[in-house]
């Protein structure tokens, strides 16, 4: 692992993939918030003319004119998915499949037109399709470090706004808020988070980095300070993680491994979160459960009392089964009895178990009672 570490390529990548992660988690945690999930995967599409573009002009593998070129394309999606929700009937969702169907499609056709030009420099451009880490560069650490402390910058400086638009659009522009600027605001940063990933991760599958440590994030917090600062926690420790596991077995592509890691991230947080997690849910539920079953087995016990004007009645096991509908596990009564509310009573000459209700469980069952009316009404 020493020598693993100790090598320059692995540290860049390393580096790389963490800052792209951070830059992703961060902003992908206002494009979950406001359902717009797949805007990121369109915008990640249509920056593919946009990298044959930048070739084009600068002739060569120039990151920063093929960022500068992604970034554009990126931005006319942008434009044209809102002229298109606004100017036309069509939804979003349709907007969004038109644009990225399209602007792939002519990235896909220059991809071909820039490959059949036989230069040597565009041998290896085809990997911006999946993304290729080993082919980042100290140089290029510092192209993402900027981007990344630009889109830091409008996110502090632009917080409350961007907090309220996130959550309540039309609250903001009630209010007079710059409602459209500030979701183009957003747009561009996410385009820009799209743009810093594309040599690492790709035009495919770099939604996925944008939107799964948002998404891990927002199963452990309610707040939305702390969905961006753990969305780009995550996002970060997805990307060295998986460019560390890609370098340490050879022959894995970084990007999807990254992707991978940010997923496995999100599962675990879906099992294991407090309250929104499935296990936790379902430890919830079980516990709805017992309480309802105590519910039930308190009332049944107090409407066979009620039934027979005998508060003191011994209901016999037959009689709960048939009420019930089953006969309630021995340790739900054992649990009832260890708490006061019932105990167990013999019945000459039947000899089959019997309970009433104490004290306790008839102020108990009433309790429940109210609660349930009061439950009923408020609904």
């Amino acid at each position: 692992m020493a020598d693993l570490l100790s090598s320059a390529i692995v540290q860049t990548v390393l580096a790389g993939a963490a800052l792209l992660g951070a830059i992703s988690g961060m902003l992908g945690a206002f494009a979950v918030l406001r359902r717009q999930s797949l805007l990121g995967d369109a915008l990640a599409h249509a920056a593919l003319p946009g990298v044959c573009l930048g070739f084009l002009i600068a002739g060569a593998r120039d990151l920063g004119t093929i960022m500068a070129g992604a970034f554009l394309t990126g931005a006319l999606a942008a434009l044209a998915m809102m002229l298109i929700t606004r100017r036309t009937t069509l939804k979003t969702d349709a907007a969004l499949g038109i644009v990225l169907s399209v602007f792939f499609a002519v990235g896909v056709v220059l991809l071909t037109y820039v490959q059949r030009q036989g230069r040597t420099a565009s041998a290896g451009l085809e990997t911006f399709l999946f993304g290729q880490a080993a082919a980042i560069l100290r140089a290029d650490l510092w192209i993402m470090g900027g981007v990344g402390l630009v889109a830091l910058a409008v996110v502090l400086a632009l917080w409350k706004e961007f907090k309220l638009v996130s959550f309540d659009a039309e609250f903001a522009r009630a209010n007079g808020f710059p409602v459209l600027a500030l979701e183009a605001a957003l747009t561009m940063l996410v385009a820009l988070a799209i743009v810093v990933g594309l040599q690492l991760v790709g035009v495919v599958l770099m939604v996925a980095l944008l939107i799964a440590p948002a998404a891990a994030a927002r199963q452990w917090t309610r707040s939305l300070g702390g969905m961006v600062l753990l969305s780009a926690l995550i996002g970060a420790l997805s990307g060295a993680g998986g460019a560390f596991a890609s370098a340490a077995q050879r022959g894995l592509a970084t990007g999807p491994v990254v992707v991978l890691t940010a997923t496995l991230i999100v599962l675990i947080s879906l099992a294991l979160a407090p309250e929104r997690g499935l296990l936790w849910q379902a430890l919830a539920a079980r516990r709805a459960r017992a309480r309802i079953s105590d519910r039930r087995v308190l009332a049944t016990l107090q409407g066979l009392a009620e039934a027979h004007d005998n508060r003191h009645y011994p209901a016999e096991s037959g009689m709960l089964k048939t009420a019930l509908g089953a006969m309630p596990r021995a340790e739900r009564l054992a649990g009832l009895e260890a708490r006061g509310f019932i105990r167990p009573v013999t019945h000459p000459p039947e000899t089959t178990p019997h309970w009433e209700l104490t004290r306790a469980g008839h102020r108990e069952a009433d309790r429940l009672t109210r609660k349930t009316r009061d439950e009923e009404q408020g609904q």
